[in-house]
């Protein structure tokens, strides 16, 4: 709680906060906010205009775009946040392990990173849905695969400068044992890097997940997400430009939310001087 009021205090985590809870609210009231089904087809009210019936109109099949677009959420808050927490734990694991052992499982573990470093992200990522097939599991697969690295290294660099500290020294030399002192004393002081980089981690995920779309290798039609609804509207750019601009402004909403809530985080999370 103390940390959270911590938080609070700081402008952007208070604004990133209440962005992201207006985003779950939206998206757990949606049958509230509206009456429409996000997947039924209207062909007679298809490519309306923004009206009060329809807040933010409707596509080429007459589906109301504000309820697909709160619809959306639902996929792209879940890509993200699996895509970034899941490996985010795999790679604190493995930075840890690298920096704390050092010798061997440090040279081997830094290899393995070194060799996927090499490839650039997103071909890395079209390369390995690509082979595997467009869905949302493979998805999950190919950011598993390659997200990790950032706090691995993130990671290993921290626990080197904190394994030279005193109080770390100090263990050692009163024998505590070795998993005691890297989970109880070194993790605690490493993570904080690791978490703050997730936020901005989230707005890079949430954009690689859109664009994969675009190669028809992210989430499959009729799923209403974000990218999806965008590569949709393409062809209808001119004649009904609110399908491109909505969901472009969801993205747009939820990468500023994170942003500020990693912005947040990093003041809150500042040692004092």
């Amino acid at each position: 709680m103390a940390f959270l009021r911590k938080l609070l205090r700081t402008p952007a985590g208070a604004t990133g906060l209440l962005m992201l809870a207006v985003t779950v609210a939206a998206t757990l009231l949606t049958p509230i906010l509206s009456p429409y089904d996000p997947f039924a087809l209207d062909f007679g009210g298809a490519m309306q205009p923004p009206s009060a019936a329809h807040w933010f109109g409707t596509d080429n099949f007459g589906r109301d775009i504000f309820t697909r677009v709160l619809a959306g959420a639902v996929f792209d808050l879940r890509l993200a946040l699996i895509c970034v927490f899941g490996p985010m734990v795999m790679g604190v694991v493995i930075g840890l392990i690298a920096g704390f052992f050092g010798g061997t499982a440090d040279a081997v573990l830094m290899r393995l990173t070194d060799i996927v470093w090499a490839f650039p992200f997103y071909v890395l990522i079209l390369a390995i849905v690509g082979v595997l097939g467009a869905s949302e599991t493979n998805l999950y697969i190919a950011f598993f695969i390659v997200n990790w690295i950032g706090y691995a290294r993130i990671v290993r660099g921290e626990t080197l400068l904190v394994s030279r500290l005193e109080f770390i020294e100090a263990t050692r030399v009163l024998r505590f044992s070795k998993p005691t002192v890297m989970l109880r004393h070194v993790l605690p002081n490493v993570v904080t890097p690791a978490l703050v980089y997730s936020m901005s981690d989230v707005v890079l995920t949430v954009q690689a997940v859109a664009a994969m779309s675009f190669f028809g290798l992210g989430v499959q039609p009729p799923a209403p997400e974000w990218g999806l609804l965008i590569v949709e509207s393409i062809d209808y750019m001119r004649e009904a430009p609110w399908m491109t601009i909505f969901p472009g402004l969801a993205i747009v909403w939820v990468g500023v939310a994170f942003s500020l809530l990693g912005e947040g985080l990093a003041t809150a999370l500042k040692p004092k001087g």
